[in-house]
């Protein structure tokens, strides 16, 4: 983590917490001005370091297996990137070339928009789908573990409502929202209405509104070469249904867990792990083994390049390379 000091790393512990905090709320926490953070804010993000995305929850989740054609892959990750629905692209050892992470509206739209879109992209030669069921860990709750429990208790959370705000979001605040944040999660109120001619007000009761209900989610991302956790590894894994409940907790706590999900698939638990070493591999695989009795790791795969995260290109340096897309999956009418 050479190239970020203390300050940067308290601050983006701070903006893990609470993406949109403001700097004025964060500067006693980080220890230093707002004005300061303002500044190491922008470099970070101009450098590509850290990002913050704002996107709609609505829909369900897959994790898409693709094998392509060796001479196509580039071409092919390439059209992928573009795909507004696909979220995660990532480059990978063993049985698969990419795996991919989509959202879409329904399970039907999602099982179209692979067999239509995905599966018919030149290059691609095979896609194996699993539908995600349950998410015990999200990589949005990742921590850089730079505060003190004292200290991220007092970042501020989202504030509520107000209550004289609208109970229901209209659909022209809602696809201002989820096209503008998708593209900088900290994007002002004010900047958001300005741009879709709306007032601050009604956006505000929206964002307010969208994220109390749960529909609008933020997270903020941090380049891997930058965050102490340099090898990011999958985990394909076989288990009973009742030991993956009972391990609940267990996983949750684990720090090298970015994500935890069930599929309906071969695999009904599969994790995204970022761990310090590439020797930790298959220590991590003993642990996980241990905590989880009866469960077979049945795969694994090494990601050696992050192509797409959320609407960022990720360069060969892990940092953001600017806009891969042009927004989420279209707002329902």
């Amino acid at each position: 983590m050479e190239q970020l000091d203390v300050v940067d790393r308290r601050l983006l512990h701070a903006l893990q917490i609470e993406p949109r905090a403001t700097w004025t709320e964060l500067a006693p926490i980080v220890g230093v001005d707002a004005a300061t953070l303002g500044r190491r804010w922008d470099r970070l993000r101009s450098e590509g370091v850290a990002w913050v995305t704002g996107h709609p929850t609505r829909g369900m989740v897959a994790l898409v297996e693709i094998e392509c054609v060796p001479a196509s892959l580039e071409a092919a990750a390439a059209e992928l990137s573009g795909d507004a629905r696909l979220y995660v692209l990532d480059d990978t050892s063993g049985a698969r070339d990419l795996l991919a992470t989509i959202r879409g509206d329904d399970l039907g739209s999602l099982a179209e928009h692979i067999a239509t879109t995905m599966a018919r992209i030149p290059g691609v030669r095979a896609a194996r789908t699993h539908i995600v069921t349950d998410v015990l860990i999200d990589g949005a709750r990742w921590r850089l573990r730079e505060l003190t429990d004292e200290e991220s208790e007092r970042v501020p959370r989202p504030r509520p409502p107000r209550s004289r705000a609208p109970r229901v979001v209209a659909p022209e605040v809602r696809r201002a929202l989820e096209q503008e944040l998708w593209v900088d999660g900290r994007l002002p109120v004010a900047t958001v209405a300005q741009r879709h001619d709306l007032s601050p007000q009604r956006v505000a009761d929206g964002l307010a509104a969208m994220r109390r209900g749960g529909e609008l989610a933020f997270r903020t991302d941090i380049a891997r070469e930058v965050s102490g956790w340099p090898i990011y590894a999958w985990y394909f894994v076989e288990a009973p249904a009742k030991t993956i409940e009972a391990a609940r907790q267990a996983i949750a706590a684990v720090p090298e867990v970015r994500l935890a999900v069930t599929s309906s698939s071969r695999y009904n638990l599969i994790l995204a792990v970022w761990l310090r070493r590439l020797a930790d591999v298959n220590r991590f695989e003993i642990a996980l083994e241990a905590a989880l009795p009866g469960a077979r790791i049945a795969d694994r795969a090494v990601v050696p390049r992050i192509r797409k995260h959320m609407n960022q290109r990720i360069g060969l340096d892990t940092r953001s390379h600017g806009q891969s897309d042009a927004g989420p999956f279209p707002a329902p009418s």
